[in-house]
């Protein structure tokens, strides 16, 4: 029988990457992640999953916080919307999580190192093919970088395409993105032997206990609800607003239209009454009502000439 637990919904993630007898499954995580120059031992969850964090009904992003042995901070999340203002959304919370370790009258120099990463179920950056983006703190003149500080990661699930039959040879990071992304299509033998790592085995029976277990699955289910009725609200809100721009969009035309064959009128009667034709200049500002008044005005000097 299939997993059937999508490891990116949010509660499936929190339990799988944020329970403290998990901590060798994030600790892979973040390594495959960020691939620093010395790989994390061992971390300590700030936020640990908790059951209660899930009874309200209202989806929220939900963090994982954790430091590591030397005192770096690392912040992950799973992003299931892309929306308006991301970008700038994954920064400020970066920049809150490295703020955020001082107190008044703290010494800057004891500032830790953090990072903070973020796993999007969609694309963000429409112009680019890559998966992981690393952003640091670099001069773009000398390519000085101010190494540890904040490091940004984002990690687009949209663009993740590799096949079963490449993980032999796959990076740790590439078998945590099939993992994350296909986990819930496989029964869970096939799936820890496609993955003998002791994390991501770990990982696996995480997922498989909560299809077993009654109130984790009814929380699951539930997020599954919750997540597809904010992204039907999204698409909804994005059609409207693109249904709305069309209609604006040929109101504006056709007002335009209208505009520039009532300046042509205006042009054409000034020179049949041997007057000055008006100039671009002249009609600046000048709405398709006054337009309509000038062209009226023009219409009954000509009558008026033809009937003397």
């Amino acid at each position: 029988m299939l997993i059937g637990i999508r490891p990116i919904n949010d509660f499936a993630f929190k339990k799988t990457f944020g329970s403290p007898e998990n901590k060798l499954a994030l600790i892979s995580l973040l390594n495959a992640i960020l691939g620093l120059p010395k790989p994390i031992v061992d971390v300590t969850i700030e936020n640990p999953y908790s059951l209660q964090d899930f009874k309200d009904d209202k989806l929220s992003i939900l963090d994982i916080k954790a430091i590591d042995q030397t005192g770096a901070i690392y912040d992950v999340e799973m992003q299931l919307s892309i929306f308006s203002g991301l970008i700038q959304r994954i920064v400020f919370y970066g920049c809150e999580i490295y703020a955020d370790q001082l107190r008044s009258g703290d010494d800057y120099s004891l500032l830790k190192p953090a990072y903070s990463i973020c796993l999007l179920d969609g694309v963000l950056w429409h112009d680019s093919t890559k998966v992981h983006h690393a952003f640091r703190f670099t001069d773009l003149e000398s390519g000085r970088t101010l190494n540890d500080t904040l490091e940004i990661h984002t990690i687009e699930l949209g663009r993740y395409h590799l096949q079963e039959k490449d993980l032999p040879k796959a990076s740790l990071l590439d078998c945590w993105l099939f993992w994350l992304l296909h986990a819930h299509e496989y029964e869970p033998e096939e799936l820890l032997k496609l993955f003998p790592q002791e994390a991501i085995r770990q990982a696996t029976q995480t997922i498989t206990q909560i299809a077993q277990v009654t109130e984790d699955k009814a929380m699951y289910d539930s997020r599954e609800k919750a997540i597809r009725d904010q992204q039907w609200a999204l698409n909804a809100s994005r059609k409207e607003g693109f249904i709305e721009g069309e209609i604006e969009g040929k109101i504006e035309g056709k007002i335009e239209g209208k505009i520039e064959g009532k300046i042509e009128t205006i042009r054409m009667l000034q020179e049949i009454l041997n007057l000055p034709v008006s100039n671009d200049s002249d009609f600046n500002g000048k709405t398709l009502e006054e337009l309509q008044s000038q062209t009226a005005d023009l219409q009954d000097r000509l009558r008026n000439r033809r009937g003397s």
